[in-house]
């Protein structure tokens, strides 16, 4: 075979018949260069397949840019799932990605090293030896592909998709586009469709099939907090403010084109305040929270010698591990969740909400609340919510530790998030496994002492439940990793009820 595959982990003829078959559960998982061409497409692009000598595969979008390739204008790479392989790197340069991806503007090798607290020597190496590519050449690939999504999708002026694509400078921006496209922004922007000015602001979010939206919808309406969460039969809708920037965005699932869409509200910014770019931002936060970029296919390949995770894995494809908006806020809830039951613990989150989260009116006449950010709570008591002593001051001594650094949300380690986890008083393994598994989407977290795992592995005898112990839920699991969190999710959903 004359193909060639950079950096991969599966074999190019398994590529070459995902290609020619235009395979949706690859889409993402890999790309197929034509040196032809010069043009580098997702495996569901449907052009004429490339003879099989004229291809190179890359495992993301960015490495084939950086090798040259310019992406299709028709199977859209900016659009696809993202790549598992981005995942499975070293946990430093996993915590570097995470940084790069959450703050807006681009990133040099010196100020991720500090951030990280090694050598920039070292974070140089890692970089080079494992991805092929330095920090501002990811950043400017994914920026440049983000922006022509904004291009085509919306009608965001340039100089604004710009500006939501990190870019302070509209020269530089048009610099760096060209390099990827070969095309200027205008060029794109006068090329995509005609569109209504009232049309509202939407973003597109590709996944894998399949994928169980009403599943993932019934998980978040047991738990939809007041003032912040609605969620209906069909849509998912929530409140935010990213560095000052407030709004609400909803979420629906379009299931004939494999991806969610995503229609935004933003609130104007008083006069003089310049709003912030938040659209990356959010879009990488949702296809958390709705677990996009999941290899479903491979999840299940993983989980179902397992009898009882092949059942439900069988009765119910698309799993998905339904993640969360911000990891400290998830924490804080999982901390309220500590021995009683959900529906109480989503009362008392609401009731925070209502006293401390930023409130602001919407353009059909309805409030909202945005949940309150660590700093919002250092001064908080906590006092008068339905809590008892010991669970207040556990509250407060967590909002502590996040302010002063002792809990990194950047964190890819699960251990390592465990144990600093533990070190506050009043939180035990399970809240630290359990925020891990969906505050910090680690998909190997396993809370081995919970109720319902415990019940679901040690089965019904006689039509009672018979809990297992701890530790042979953990011996039962280690078959399951790396997903050992997806399987915990299935052992709930054994049960008959979220």
């Amino acid at each position: 075979m004359n193909s060639e595959s950079r950096h991969s982990t599966h074999d190019p003829a398994v590529y070459a018949r995902a290609r020619l078959a235009r395979d949706p559960r690859f889409d993402g998982s890999f790309y197929t260069a034509v040196r032809t061409t010069g043009i580098f497409c997702r495996p569901i692009c449907p052009a004429r397949p490339p003879k099989e000598e004229n291809v190179t595969y890359y495992e993301s979008a960015v490495e084939a840019i950086a090798a040259g390739y310019r992406p299709c204008l028709r199977c859209r790479p900016d659009a696809a799932p993202g790549s598992p392989a981005w995942r499975l790197v070293d946990t430093t340069l996993q915590r570097a990605l995470g940084i790069m991806r959450s703050e807006l503007g681009p990133h040099s090798i010196e100020h991720l090293s500090t951030r990280l607290g090694v050598s920039s020597r070292y974070l140089r190496k890692l970089f080079r030896e494992r991805l092929g590519l330095n920090p501002l050449k990811i950043w400017q690939a994914e920026r440049a592909l983000f922006a022509f999504s904004l291009l085509r999708d919306t009608g965001l002026p340039v100089a604004q998709v710009a500006y939501e694509a990190g870019f302070n400078s509209i020269r530089r921006f048009n610099d760096v586009f060209r390099e990827v496209y070969q095309q200027t922004p205008t060029e794109v922007r006068r090329g995509a469709a005609a569109r209504q000015a009232a049309a509202p602001l939407a973003l597109s979010l590709d996944y894998r099939p399949p994928f169980d939206w009403q599943r993932v919808l019934s998980f978040f309406r047991l738990r939809a907090m007041a003032g912040v969460e609605q969620v209906s039969d069909c849509s998912y809708r929530r409140s935010f403010c990213l560095d000052g920037q407030c709004g609400v965005v909803t979420v629906t699932d379009e299931p004939d084109k494999h991806r969610l869409r995503a229609e935004f509200e933003l609130l104007p910014q008083g006069r003089g305040v310049r709003s912030s770019a938040v659209l990356f931002a959010v879009r990488q936060r949702l296809r958390r929270i709705f677990d996009l970029d999941a290899n479903v296919t491979e999840i299940q390949r993983d989980l179902e010698h397992d009898p009882l995770l092949a059942a439900e894995l069988a009765s119910n494809p698309g799993i998905r591990l339904p993640g969360a908006w911000d990891p400290f806020e998830y924490a804080l809830r999982a901390i309220l969740g500590q021995q009683i039951s959900v529906k109480a613990a989503t009362t008392i989150a609401g009731r925070i909400v209502a006293r401390c989260g930023n409130k602001f009116e919407l353009t059909d006449g309805s409030v909202m609340h945005a949940f309150p950010s660590a700093g919002e709570l250092a001064d908080e008591s906590f006092e008068g919510l339905g809590l008892t002593r010991k669970r207040a001051e556990t509250l407060r001594e967590f909002v502590r530790a996040a302010n002063d650094g002792r809990v990194d949300f950047q964190q890819t380690n699960l251990e390592q998030w465990c144990a600093q986890m533990v070190e506050l008083p009043g939180i035990g393994e399970w809240t630290a496994q359990y925020t891990a598994m969906r505050g910090l989407s680690m998909p190997d977290a396993f809370p081995a002492s919970d109720l319902g795992i415990l019940k679901a592995l040690g089965g019904r005898h006689n039509g009672e439940w018979v809990k297992t112990t701890p530790a042979r839920a953990l011996a039962r699991a280690e078959a399951w990793r790396p997903w050992r969190a997806y399987g915990a999710l299935l052992c709930w959903q054994s049960l008959g009820s979220e």
